[in-house]
């Protein structure tokens, strides 16, 4: 189950789709797949979802296909024997959840309220879908819920598009996002794959969350940095001076000493660093581990600081959890 998990938080996002014919399951599918995204959440809201399952899993074997709006054991059955590797329901049906549990399948149970979180924590779930989420109270909700259920992720669904997508992103006990934004019933059934992919590549970005923190100069020594913190303030950037450097306002670092990159570095601000870690492996980038810093204790916590193996132009690069 925990692979299931890992795989959702890498992506960030979950295509709940909706498909009425099976014959558009696999070019869908690996419409997904050129735009960045190997998870999809096949609806039980047609008949055509236990068959596009299979024909998903039968030409894409890798990628990590669910079943939603899973509302009775029967469609549970059903989702299983087509070789669904999760289950997601917009309620929390205990029957369900006993169905999917007793054969060790990764259940997420839909829930909005604390009541409903206490049912599921008794049951050792710790990854639930918030729905619908906007109408519940969106990201405040989230907020609240984080307090006295630390332990718990969530998958938030309902209401959710690129507009909103990056403040869902940002809380910490989200787990991942869900939304039919990505992939439209009317550009399935108008077989418009490009749009689709080109639909998960700006979801896939958006959802990192990528802004610039600041940029780091190197300098030679102390008084070389001074000097050169000094010509920063002239143009309306107030200097605070720290043990290993000098910050000219929120965007400019010179450090004292020669550090990390030719001539300093640039540090970017995220929402998930585990999550952009994996958006940047597959264009190359590697993280560099010994400079990672940690939220809390190193083996259970995200983590909040850590640089990157290549730098841009010179610049060692860093990231940061915003």
């Amino acid at each position: 189950m925990e692979k299931v998990f890992e795989q959702m938080r890498d992506t960030g996002i979950i295509p709940v789709i909706k498909i009425d014919k099976a014959e558009h399951a696999v070019p869908l599918a690996k419409a997904l797949i050129a735009g960045g995204i190997s998870i999809a959440e096949v609806t039980y809201r047609t008949n055509a979802a236990e068959e596009a399952i299979r024909c998903i899993l039968s030409a894409c074997p890798d990628m990590l296909v669910g079943a939603g709006t899973v509302t009775s054991k029967e469609l549970a059955e059903s989702a299983i024997n087509a070789g669904a590797k999760f289950i997601v329901a917009p309620g929390f049906n205990p029957s369900v959840v006993d169905y999917c549990l007793a054969r060790n399948v990764p259940i997420i149970p839909g829930v909005s309220s604390p009541t409903q979180i206490e049912e599921s924590l008794n049951r050792n779930l710790t990854v639930l879908k918030f729905f619908p989420a906007e109408m519940l109270g969106g990201v405040k909700m989230l907020e609240a819920f984080a307090g006295p259920f630390n332990q718990t992720l969530f998958v938030p669904t309902g209401g959710i598009n690129t507009d909103n997508l990056g403040d869902y992103a940002k809380c910490k006990n989200v787990l991942a996002v869900g939304g039919t934004w990505i992939v439209k019933s009317e550009t399935i059934s108008e077989e418009k794959w490009d749009t689709i992919t080109a639909s998960c590549k700006e979801a896939l970005l958006k959802i990192q969350g990528f802004t610039l923190g600041h940029v780091g100069i190197n300098a030679g020594d102390a008084d070389e940095a001074q000097q050169t913190a000094e010509s920063l303030s002239l143009f309306g950037f107030p200097i605070s001076e720290l043990p290993v450097s000098f910050f000219c306002g929120t965007e400019f670092e010179v450090m004292k000493a020669n550090g990390r990159g030719t001539h300093g570095h640039i540090g970017f601000m995220v929402n998930n660093i585990e999550r952009s870690l994996w958006y940047l492996s597959r264009l190359g980038y590697k993280p560099v581990m010994e400079t990672a810093q940690y939220i809390g204790e190193k083996e259970k916590s995200p983590l909040k600081f850590i640089y990157l193996d290549k730098p841009i132009g010179g610049f060692a690069v860093h990231l940061k959890r915003k």
